[in-house]
């Protein structure tokens, strides 16, 4: 196989890439108004209205980085709710039906473009805004 063969799909799917507009801190903050306030807090600490009544109580989404990076595909797990079996945060409900729709391409440390729901990826570039 010659390697013009190999690069023109490889340009084509860079192409579609790029094209994609990207989810942003304000898109997500938008929709941790609408979803997680309520137990997290307006600031993400943790203090929200019905922290009080829970048990454990929620998380403090500022500090999901503390010790490295932003842990991306732990956080999409837990708010998706795909597997929180050994996770903190089991008790939390499930959003991932809730932030269903269009798909953008979202790294999530591997150096590989995984399709991910744009609202769900919205709430992600909000919280890693969010980390102190």
């Amino acid at each position: 196989m010659k390697p013009f063969t190999l690069l023109v799909p490889a340009l084509a799917i860079a192409a579609c890439a790029s094209a994609v507009s990207m989810p942003e801190a304000p898109e997500g903050r938008a929709l941790f108004a609408e979803n997680c306030v309520q137990c997290h807090g307006v600031s993400g600490r943790g203090n929200g209205p019905w922290a009080g009544a829970l048990s454990p109580p929620p998380a403090d989404l500022t500090r999901l980085a503390e010790g490295g990076a932003f842990p991306k595909a732990r956080v999409l797990s837990v708010i998706d709710g795909y597997d929180r079996s050994d996770l903190p945060g089991k008790e939390m409900p499930e959003f991932g039906l809730l932030l269903r729709g269009d798909t953008v391409p979202v790294d999530v440390g591997d150096g590989v473009l995984t399709p991910t729901p744009r609202p769900l990826a919205a709430l992600l570039a909000y919280l890693e805004s969010i980390q102190r």
